[in-house]
């Protein structure tokens, strides 16, 4: 695919890298008219006047040619098509459908002035993609794909094929036991509790696990091992290993035997990946130790992670995972809502808006959290497995990846779960 262009600047390859991974095609551009014009492949134009009697014409809008970042205004219309789209104009598509894509995997409106949520994290409601009521969609995907048949139709004798679905199941291991392995004090502490509230279960609970009469609640790491045989997944496992508890990080310590050896097996037949604590937040030195305490238990080199709370800070998280070492990520989606946080379910690399560069981080967007659907949504399980199934729906009828978060804990015959 040759793209021209009066002007090819960093956001415009930025774009067309894109659509390179995302077609699985080479994607480039040309400043030449001659090229172009003795070009047989795929051809867009994007540029305000039409140059060639077979091409894709897409009248671009000033987004991918400025530097800096500047408040965007933004109207969506409905497409002819059925779909919501911005910066309508009079190109092929209807609209700047690169300048639109660009707008969304950026995150561009996370750079501007915005409103927290209670965990210090972009609110959803300030998005776009929340206002116009299209969280719920891979929008990217979908205008993609229309851009795929428009192509065809325009280029009959060259192929662009679908985009292959791809369902990815991962687990953030937040803490692998309810009450095995987390040593006197922390037990102690959690019997008083449960005295004082008068929490008898909990109680009884808690001194079964403990005296081995019962198995912990948490625990359910042979369930989910005998559904990835049965069912052939092939899910990824992201272990918080901080070694300081908070309010946020209550996890096992990483220097706890029981707790190296899961991990250890685990890591035998599934990749492993980071979950930064929250600590992490406030002091990113301790992402690489944390990264070099996980490397140490399982003995080879991890390069993925995925933020704890999805406490995801643009440009500085991001900039501080690739300090840390981190080259891929799955941070990107809502703590507070599911949904499509950059509007695509595909991967795609991170742009520093910023700096004005493409970065070697390559993100991983999920849609569904079993934690956003029960405690910030507060769905019944009913209600959540019909919202995981809508997202696989829409995900499967356009091609992409499929990725939802799931937890040892919500997967538990703990009572609050169960």
């Amino acid at each position: 695919m040759l793209v021209f262009t009066q002007t090819a600047s960093a956001r415009l390859r930025y774009i067309t890298g894109f659509l390179s991974q995302y077609y699985s095609i080479s994607a480039r551009c040309t400043t030449s008219h001659q090229e172009f014009l003795n070009y047989t492949g795929f051809k867009i134009n994007y540029s305000n006047t039409a140059i060639s009697a077979t091409e894709i014409w897409i009248q671009p809008e000033k987004l991918l040619f400025e530097k800096g970042i500047e408040k965007v205004v933004v109207n969506t219309f409905v497409h002819p098509n059925g779909y919501k789209a911005f910066f309508k104009n009079n190109s092929v598509t209807g609209f700047d459908i690169f300048a639109a894509i660009f707008y969304l995997l950026t995150r561009y409106e996370e750079y501007l002035p915005h409103e927290k949520d209670k965990y210090g994290r972009y609110h959803h409601q300030q998005s776009l993609a929340s206002k116009e009521g299209f969280l719920h969609l891979p929008l990217i995907n979908i205008w993609l794909e229309d851009c795929r048949c428009l192509m065809q139709s325009v280029f009959p004798n060259d192929t662009i094929p679908a985009t292959p679905f791809l369902p990815v199941f991962t687990y953030d291991i937040d803490m692998a036991w309810s009450y095995l392995h987390k040593g006197f004090w922390r037990n102690a502490g959690g019997f008083l509790k449960s005295f004082m509230g008068r929490d008898w279960r909990a109680v009884k609970l808690r001194a079964r696990v403990l005296l081995q009469k019962e198995k912990d609640p948490f625990d359910s790491f042979d369930w989910m091992e005998k559904l990835h045989k049965k069912l052939n997944l092939n899910p990824i496992y992201f272990f918080h290993v901080g070694e300081k508890l908070g309010r946020y990080d209550k996890n096992i310590s990483s220097q706890n035997t029981a707790f190296r050896q899961l991990i250890k097996t685990i890591e035998k037949g599934y990749r492993i990946g980071l979950h930064p604590s929250w600590r992490s937040g406030n002091n990113p030195s301790l992402i690489a130790q944390e990264k070099a305490t996980l490397e140490t238990i399982i003995g080879k080199e991890v390069n993925i992670s995925r933020q704890h709370y999805i406490r995801l800070t643009l440009p500085q998280t991001y900039r501080q995972l690739i300090a840390a070492g981190i080259k891929v990520d799955y941070s990107m989606g809502y703590g507070g809502v599911n949904g499509f946080r950059a509007s695509v379910a595909a991967p795609f690399f991170w742009f520093d808006l910023e700096k004005d560069e493409c970065t070697g981080l390559l993100l991983y967007p999920f849609c569904f959290m079993d934690g956003t659907s029960f405690f910030e949504q507060g769905f019944t399980p009913e209600e959540a497995a019909q919202e995981m199934l809508s997202y696989y729906t829409v995900v499967k009828n356009v091609g992409g990846l499929f990725i939802v978060i799931w937890h040892n804990n919500v997967l538990s015959t703990d009572p609050l779960f169960k």
